[in-house]
């Protein structure tokens, strides 16, 4: 009945909504909105997770992924999320959000079968780096329950997300524009999708993405569970709270300013004649670094200047294909790469093990972006730094930002070459000999009329193919030599279907 009613108020329009809710609440925080109060009591927290209502088979994945004790806002969660209540939950990042949402999804969906695009559940993030952390967490508990997962976001294959969804995925992780196209497309249905997480949904608003937001979740079963999470909750969030989100349990791990006991926050005061070199001696520290920067063009920039000094560096931002910002994440996390520098793309949706500092080389624009670059380290009640490099005409600003985040951060007036410097963050002078980062080789497929003379554009009969595969195997036989630049086998003259050396795309 409740969730009728909420759906009817969606439906009518916002200014109703609004009026509906004044004054029912207490007073916010500035930037941020009063919690709602739930109604219907929540289900105590519990201490193990043998304590839940689970299938064996994801008791028995959790254990074997060494996962034995619930975070703070697992424990809380849970038991009323696997109850199918919605949840409202805010908690910084690295502190087990994932997994208290993507449990109870998994554990609902168990046994059920998706139809061809037909998702029936749905977990929304704002970029494909969060999307890719949320598949890697979730997918070792799917396969222990049977269920199948797409990864949905931009920047890769189109065709081969529909594909998956033809094949039948009852767990979809999407960003909000790719899976606006796949609908578009007639690729995906979500009529079925009964539960639907906003995972950092903050950034989602802050990235524009509330109408599509909006438009998705109107389409899902209006009857279903929702959850959100985030690590603040501002004003554009209250919207979707109030819009779709029915008696939620609310849960709160940390203070707004997301303030950790095991992260030290440091503003170190550099001249701006200083503040490029003071930048590179922290990245040719021993162990990892993040680096922030403003645009990628800034990023593009340092990371040559760092990998002419001696630096393994790579950057990753907004211009680079997902595929290069795989690679480079991979990287970063085996130790190829010592020092990522990017732009806020990589403020979510990173998770690195023993990652111990992170530099904002340009100050953050507000304390959000500021605590989501931070989330980077400190993960998990690991230790680590967050180190900000101030100049005499950002100082004003920082300060103000500094208590917009309620964080006193330890101040130090630093210079290159100094022992502050070194202290604080491990600064050293680099090797100045330059580095190359190697790219991985991929093994491509061959292209078509390449090699043994097959195609697979089905021109040909198989028995067609097979003479032109021995006759070009005799050919090359006879030269005595390997491929030719335009993929055909060397010294093997263009006499054959000329159309075909156009449509492979000739070099000439």
């Amino acid at each position: 009945m409740n969730r009728v009613r909420t759906n009817d108020r969606r439906r009518s329009g916002g200014g109703p909504r609004r009026s509906q809710t004044s004054g029912r609440r207490p007073a916010a925080p500035q930037g941020e909105f009063a919690l709602p109060k739930t109604v219907t009591p929540a289900l105590p927290a519990v201490e193990s997770f043998d304590e839940l209502d689970m299938p064996a088979r994801l008791l028995t994945a959790l254990a074997g992924e060494g996962v034995t004790v619930p975070f703070p806002i697992q424990a809380a969660t849970l038991p009323n999320s696997l109850a199918g209540r919605d949840v409202l939950g805010r908690g910084r990042t690295g502190s087990g959000k994932t997994l208290a949402f993507g449990l109870a999804l998994l554990a609902r969906t168990a046994g059920r079968r998706a139809e061809p695009r037909r998702p029936l559940a749905l977990v929304l993030v704002p970029t494909r780096e969060l999307a890719q952390q949320v598949t890697d967490a979730l997918t070792p508990y799917a396969r222990a329950v049977g269920l199948r997962s797409a990864t949905v976001v931009g920047g890769m294959s189109i065709g081969r997300q529909a594909g998956a969804l033809r094949s039948g995925a009852e767990v979809v992780v999407a960003t909000p524009g790719r899976l606006k196209d796949l609908i578009d497309r007639g690729d995906c249905h979500l009529g079925d999708v009964t539960i639907t997480v906003l995972d950092e949904a903050d950034q989602m608003t802050d990235m524009g993405f509330m109408p599509q937001v909006t438009a998705l979740l109107d389409q899902v079963a209006p009857d279903g569970q929702r959850m959100l999470f985030s690590a603040t909750l501002d004003r554009n969030v209250d919207r979707l709270v109030r819009r779709y989100l029915t008696d939620p349990v609310v849960h709160s791990v940390d203070p707004s300013a997301g303030a950790v006991t095991t992260m030290e926050h440091h503003v170190l005061h550099v001249h701006d004649t200083d503040k490029h070199r003071a930048t590179t001696e922290i990245a040719a520290r021993d162990g990892r670094v993040i680096m922030f920067l403003d645009t990628k063009h800034a990023v593009d920039r340092l990371v040559k200047h760092l990998l002419n000094n001696g630096v393994r560096a790579a950057g990753l931002h907004g211009g680079k294909s997902q595929p290069q910002r795989t690679r480079t994440l991979a990287q970063f996390k085996d130790g190829h790469v010592t020092a990522l520098v990017a732009t806020n793309v990589a403020a979510r949706g990173i998770h690195v093990d023993n990652l111990d500092l992170v530099v904002n080389v340009d100050p953050p624009s507000d304390h959000k972006d500021y605590l989501h670059r931070g989330g980077r380290t400190a993960r998990a009640g690991e230790s680590g730094s967050v180190v900000t490099l101030v100049t005499p005409g950002q100082r004003r600003d920082m300060t103000r930002l500094m208590a917009s985040a309620g964080i006193t951060p330890q101040v130090t007036p630093v210079r290159s070459g100094e022992a502050e410097l070194s202290r604080i963050t491990g600064a050293q002078t680099p090797s100045g000999v330059p580095v190359v980062i190697a790219v991985p080789v991929v093994e491509r497929p061959r292209r078509a009329g390449s090699g043994g003379g097959s195609s697979s554009r089905g021109r040909r009969s198989r028995s067609a193919q097979g003479r032109t595969g021995q006759a070009s195997a005799t050919q090359q036989g006879r030269s005595g030599q390997g491929r030719g630049i335009q993929g055909r086998p060397a010294g093997e003259a263009p006499r054959r279907r000329p159309r075909r050396q156009s449509a492979g795309g000739s070099a000439a």
